[in-house]
This record gives structure tokens, C-alpha cells and sequence, in this order.
């Protein structure tokens, strides 16, 4: 199976033959991004620096959709939608809530955390997870907070 970086180099090829530019335009942004970071950290494409750099590009364009939204701008709000779209795809399916929920409460007690103060060492041990790539820590972290008094 090819890794997720190999599917979106015959993907950029296959939206050029198609003459999709908007998909092509996407990926190819993606495609310098992953290269960019790969580069930043003195390391190898690998399939996690991969998905990271997914996830941080759609966090990214979320957060201007938002602001697009606020400022009233429908026409970047759609451009941002398809791009969001197109990208969203190469990432992998995250963990549904109820399984996401047994992780951090199998976390908490192997951590021993009580309070909130100590909720960093349950994120870390979070982060050590073999499972660790399909967290939503976002919605980790506000899970571990309705826990912890």
C-alpha cells in the first residue's frame, strides 16, 4: 500500500491530467508544504511529518474559514470549503468520542492524575500512545478537563 505522501504525488498528476486546477493548485501546496517541513526538521518524509503537516494545513484553513465567515467573505469561505474538502481525505479516520473517552480514562488511571494541574503528564502520556496519530488532542484536552476536578 503506498504511503499517504506517494498517493498525493500521483494525485497532483492525475488533477494536472485532468486539468483540475483547484484539486491540482491544492495539492501541489501540500506537496511543498510536506517538503518545507521535511527540510525544517532535518528529517525524512515519513508518513507521520505527513499526516502532521495535513493536519496542521486544515487546522490552518479552518481557522481562516472562521475568520472569512466573520468578515463576511462567502466567496472565500467556499474557496476554503473545497480546499478543506480535498485535503481532509488523506487524513486518517480519527477515533470516534466513545472510544477517545476509554483511551483518556485508561490514561488518567495508569497516570494516577487527580487535578487539572496535572493534566500536561496525562497529555504527554497521551502523545506516547501507539494510537497517538488518530487523537484529536483538541478534543482530548477538553475531555481530560470534564474529568479532572
Amino acid at each position: 500500500m503506498p504511503s499517504t505522501y506517494e498517493t498525493l504525488r500521483a494525485d497532483i498528476i492525475t488533477a494536472m491530467k485532468a486539468r483540475d486546477t483547484a484539486t491540482a493548485t491544492a495539492l501541489r501546496t501540500m506537496d511543498a508544504a510536506i517538503q518545507r517541513a521535511a527540510m525544517d526538521t532535518s528529517k525524512p518524509i515519513d508518513e507521520a511529518l505527513t499526516i502532521a503537516t495535513f493536519r496542521k494545513a486544515v487546522k490552518n484553513l479552518t481557522d481562516a474559514r472562521t475568520e472569512f465567515e466573520k468578515a463576511g467573505r462567502a466567496d472565500l469561505v467556499a474557496a476554503n470549503s473545497a480546499e478543506i474538502t480535498i485535503l481532509e481525505k488523506y487524513l486518517p479516520k480519527g477515533l470516534d468520542a466513545a472510544k477517545l473517552e476509554a483511551v483518556v480514562n485508561e490514561v488518567i488511571a495508569a497516570t494516577g492524575a487527580a487535578s487539572k494541574k496535572e493534566m500536561g503528564k496525562v497529555i504527554g502520556a497521551l502523545k506516547q500512545r501507539p494510537e497517538a496519530g488518530l487523537i484529536d488532542f483538541a478534543a482530548a484536552s477538553k475531555l481530560i478537563q470534564a474529568k479532572l476536578p
